[in-house]
């Protein structure tokens, strides 16, 4: 075996170290709800006017948000994009809708973004929805596809990237956006999924190149720039866009994508705390460090994907466990996404059935504690327990009122959902309960689950019977159960019960 001599080493150049500058995607969400009207009840609404199931705020809430965001920030963007620095937006349809209602003038400068040459418009859903969460993806892809029309018909533009309402992604979310033909997708760097891994890479996740945001420097500017959270206003710890710039540039990966929320500017930070300065020197402050800015579609195109990603379980951006639990965390929030879904039978009037899926309804609900519940409570609404209130008193009177244009009007109304107050609540003759039942197919899943007990406490009393006839008027399921004490024998009356109404609906 032979050996290399001290001569050898001496003779071999030294290796240069490699420093790698990246590449910067800048992106923007930009959206706003359509709340609904808080003291909305399903038997003094008249719900014959779809403006009525939504609150008057709206048009204050965008007015304010335009003023102190959308305009000032979009002609600082604009600024920017003519020196060429590069940036996307994805705008939801309801944002849009409400622009050109309220606020054309604002709609006028997005749209010079949009067509811009330097900028890139992704598509989502049209009404922000939960809809990629429903069992059957139908409604996902019509919503997809509405998006693009919208854009096309205002921007003259067709998006070749998809970033799902908040980031939501999966394997299954995926392959659909590469059926849809998008050529790439957004979604969050969360750690379940990367591990050990860089989020500075593309990736491919069932074969959809995927970007993903980079958490940590995103949420630098959304949650951080005044401060802790709570401090978010305190200028005296706004962060310095140069120490930001020098992080972005000592990245030693290829691709950064910083995605947020667009109302970070002017509306979550105040101008008075220098968030416009940061917006309008950030760009040069990187191009000085050789970070330029690039956009998804070049991103795709000129990295190749670092490995592949199987997301099984879906993620988001969304507070600290970047899952689901922000609009499906708890089971208000699950009652009402399977109400919604439910109300496809139902829908006269698909534009109000959808505007019924926007994420926000549900996130209102939620019931977190620490910096998640913090954030939470800033854009709440309503508090939970009266978020979820409203929103089932709003999604009755919506089934109520498209149960007579049905085929069979009574079959519907006997499986209708029900607002809080005339719901079931299972109870124990101890007083005990915790089970609570919105319409038939509910009750008839919880027989099977609450204890013996309470379904022999109820039909002791004739509770079961007398809620289906004469509030749900389910009279031939009130007949079949009549006097039975067995829950199994129970749950199968009701399943058969259940599909002779959704046949006649069929």
């Amino acid at each position: 075996m032979a050996f290399a001599t001290p001569e050898f080493f001496r003779e071999r150049p030294a290796i240069q170290e490699v420093c790698i500058i990246p590449e910067t995607v800048i992106g923007f969400e930009v959206h706003q709800p359509l709340r609904l009207r808080r003291e909305f009840r399903s038997q003094n609404t008249a719900v014959t006017d779809p403006d009525h199931y939504f609150d008057p705020i709206n048009r204050e809430i965008l007015e304010k948000v335009t003023d102190r965001c959308y305009d000032p920030a979009t002609r600082l963007v604009l600024e920017s994009l003519d020196a060429g620095h590069r940036y996307a937006f994805s705008f939801s349809g309801t944002l849009i809708e409400q622009l050109d209602r309220w606020r054309p003038d604002a709609l006028d400068l997005f749209a010079q973004v949009a067509r811009h040459r330097n900028c890139e418009v992704l598509a989502q859903t049209y009404y922000h929805s939960v809809a990629s969460l429903f069992n059957d993806k139908t409604e996902f892809t019509r919503q997809v596809y509405q998006h693009m029309d919208v854009l096309w018909d205002l921007f003259h533009v067709r998006p070749t990237t998809i970033e799902n309402t908040e980031f939501i992604y999966s394997n299954e979310i995926a392959a659909l956006s590469k059926d849809l033909g998008f050529l790439a997708a957004y979604t969050e760097g969360a750690p379940q999924v990367l591990g050990t891994r860089s989020p500075n890479h593309p990736y491919l996740c069932a074969g959809m190149p995927t970007l993903l945001r980079n958490t940590h420097l995103s949420d630098e500017i959304a949650y951080r720039f005044g401060g802790a959270l709570s401090e978010r206003h305190d200028p005296v710890t706004n962060l310095a866009v140069q120490a930001y710039a020098d992080e972005v540039a000592a990245i030693q990966d290829p691709l950064v994508s910083v995605f947020i929320d667009y109302e970070t500017y002017g509306e979550h930070f105040s101008a008075e705390t220098g968030i416009f300065e940061f917006l309008q020197a950030l760009p040069g402050e990187l191009e000085e460090r050789g970070v330029r800015t690039t956009l998804p579609r070049q991103a795709v195109q000129d990295h190749q994907p670092e490995g592949f990603l199987d997301i099984a379980e879906p993620i988001s951006w969304a507070d600290h466990e970047k899952d689901l639990s922000a609009w499906a965390g708890n089971e208000m929030q699950r009652v009402a996404i399977a109400a919604v879904q439910k109300a496809e039978a139902f829908a006269h009037d698909l534009e109000v059935w959808r505007n019924l899926q926007i994420s926000d309804h549900f996130y209102y609900m939620a019931m977190k504690t620490g910096m998640s519940g913090e954030a939470h409570s800033l854009f709440a609404h309503q508090s939970p327990v009266e978020a979820f209130g409203t929103y089932m008193e709003a999604i009755a009177a919506f089934m109520e009122e498209g149960a007579t244009a049905t085929r069979d009007p009574d079959a519907a109304r006997a499986l209708r959902v029900l607002p809080p107050r005339f719901a079931f609540h299972f109870t124990t003759p101890d007083g005990r309960n915790g089970h609570t039942a919105y319409d038939l197919d509910q009750f008839a899943e919880m027989v099977r689950a609450v204890p013996a007990e309470s379904i022999e406490y109820h039909q002791s009393r004739g509770d079961i019977s007398r809620w289906l006839r004469d509030v749900l008027g389910a009279h031939e399921a009130a007949e079949r159960i009549e006097g039975i004490r067995d829950s199994e024998e129970i749950a199968l009356h009701l399943a058969e019960s259940r599909e002779d109404l959704w046949n006649r609906l069929s």
